[in-house]
This record gives structure tokens, C-alpha cells and sequence, in this order.
């Protein structure tokens, strides 16, 4: 598993599957009898200035992140009706497998099935990844994107991938 770091960007690029897969998943945690958060890794091309053909502001020289596939990974907190923390052996196999895909690992994402799509306090605390897209979504289609800079999330605004 390998971990680089990018300029911060001020947007996320989403692609239709991506936000449908994000989505149908919060959607099946709302239904449950007892609400849960649904958690996942965000896969595609971290926007880090070393590869062209990457979406750009030639005005601003801002870059996107380019998040072509979620990929599901267990919740294994121990209230996941309030928290989320990815399973830990299926997340690093994960990363492994979509980087030899050719695909980085572009952030993560969470669902808020009873509240805002909002980092929490708790979200907060247990950031982990700096320079990393953390994005958390509510089963009405709601989606919010932040990147954590190490002490806290600024928002990125989240467009459709073309």
C-alpha cells in the first residue's frame, strides 16, 4: 500500500456509478431495523500534478480528484448505528488490489443515516488521512465532500464526472 501526498484541491469529481453505489448502500444501512453507517474507500486518479489528462482550472491551476469507483468495505465499529471504522484487513486489501488495477486511493466515505452528511466530533477525531477525500452522504442523496488536512476538513465541491 502506498500513501502520496497531492495539492489540496478545492473540488472532488464524481462519477454516476460511484454516487449510485455510494448511494444505494446508505440507502440498504437506512432500511435496516436498527439504522447503520456504511463505510467504503473512494478509487480513481488522485489529482497530484504528475499525470496529464486530468481535469484542470487552467485559470486557478487547481486540479480534481477523479473518483471512478466506491468500493464497499464492512463497518466494524462497535455502535455503527453512530460511528464507522473500516475493517482494517479488508481496507489494505483492498488499496493493494485496486493500486494494481492502476487506480489510486483517492479517500473514503460514510454514511450519516439519522443526521446530516456533516463530519461529527467523532469523524473528526478519527481522521486519519491527511490530504485525503472524505466523503459522507445521507440516503436521500445527499453528499457532502471534505479533505482533511491533518487538523481539520475543508469542503470540496462535488461535480459530476463528464
Amino acid at each position: 500500500m502506498t500513501s502520496r501526498t497531492n495539492p489540496p484541491t478545492n473540488r472532488v469529481s464524481l462519477s454516476t456509478d460511484a454516487r449510485a453505489a455510494i448511494l444505494a448502500r446508505a440507502r440498504d444501512g437506512a432500511s435496516d431495523s436498527v439504522p447503520r453507517e456504511v463505510c467504503g474507500v473512494l478509487a480513481g486518479h488522485r489529482a497530484d500534478g504528475s499525470r496529464a489528462g486530468r481535469p484542470s482550472d487552467a485559470d486557478s491551476g487547481t486540479e480534481t480528484d477523479i473518483v471512478e469507483r466506491a468500493v464497499p468495505i464492512p463497518n466494524v465499529a462497535d455502535d455503527p448505528r453512530t460511528e464507522y471504522e473500516l475493517d482494517p484487513a479488508t481496507t489494505v486489501e483492498t488499496i493493494d488490489a485496486l493500486e494494481a488495477e492502476g487506480l489510486d486511493l483517492v479517500g473514503f466515505y460514510h454514511s450519516h443515516p439519522e443526521s446530516h452528511p456533516t463530519p461529527s466530533p467523532t469523524d473528526e477525531a478519527r481522521a486519519g488521512w491527511p490530504g485525503y477525500v472524505y466523503l459522507l452522504c445521507h440516503p436521500d442523496g445527499r453528499l457532502n465532500a471534505y479533505r482533511w488536512t491533518g487538523e481539520a476538513f475543508e469542503e470540496l465541491r462535488v461535480v459530476a464526472s463528464e
